[in-house]
């Protein structure tokens, strides 16, 4: 065994990372999660199946090609701590690390894999500077690197600081969204197909605000992705 490793196993034992679902130290090479609770993450299955419950969330209110998202994200449940730590506790390596599970998962669709441009839903610079990091970029991040796609973080931007959204209504959420992104430059959107990425999808509102923005974008296909779905 080298110094360096010898060492590394020996900070491991006095001060070992926890896993943010079970508690249990990590092994060398986890970050974040352990095995075991990655295996046990509570995949929706949506990627393979058409007219799932993510894409229902859309229907009459925006054009979207294809919907899904990697996890449920349940009350009670324990894998509800990967969002909180990713969002407000400054872990923006654990979006990334998770998009890289869930790319595996979304190769297995044809409709998913033929994705042109990956697009996170993007924070006001105001939210941005306070937070210090998006993390739906992250997520894109990860997903970007195992399916091996163009990542786009400038061309769609948020162009008013909505308040929160957290105990709106349906329709105050739409509301509270519409008008608020914008495209920069149109062209670079044509004739693609963009998938969207966000962090949680609740009413789908957020995203709806996105797809409104792209609405005169010229033969733009448009696909989502969630970490989670509530």
């Amino acid at each position: 065994m080298n110094i360096k490793r010898f060492f590394t196993e020996f900070l491991y034992l006095i001060f070992p990372n926890c896993c943010f679902v079970c508690g249990e130290g990590l092994l060398l090479g986890e970050q974040y999660v352990c095995t075991q609770c990655i295996s046990n993450i509570p995949r929706t299955g949506f990627h393979l199946q058409k007219d799932n419950p993510a894409e229902k969330r859309f229907w009459g209110k925006a054009d979207v090609f294809r919907a899904t998202a990697f996890f449920r994200y349940e009350k009670g449940s324990a894998f509800r701590t990967l969002v909180y730590n990713l969002k407000y506790k400054g872990h923006k390596e654990l979006g990334e690390i998770l998009g890289r599970f869930a790319a595996s998962d979304l190769l297995q669709s044809n409709d998913f894999a033929s994705v042109n441009c990956i697009v996170p839903v993007p924070l006001h610079p105001n939210k941005l500077r306070q937070r210090g990091y998006n993390q739906s970029e992250f997520i894109a991040r990860g997903l970007a690197a195992v399916m091996c796609k163009d990542i786009d973080i400038q061309n769609l931007a948020r162009l008013i600081e909505n308040p929160t959204q957290t105990k709106k209504s349906v329709y105050e959420r739409f509301q509270n969204t519409e008008g608020i992104f914008g495209v920069k430059n149109p062209q670079l959107f044509e004739n693609k197909h963009i998938m969207l990425v966000d962090d949680v999808m609740t009413t789908g509102s957020t995203i709806e605000g996105c797809i409104l923005a792209m609405k005169n974008v010229k033969n733009i296909k448009i696909s989502v992705f969630t970490l989670a779905i509530a």
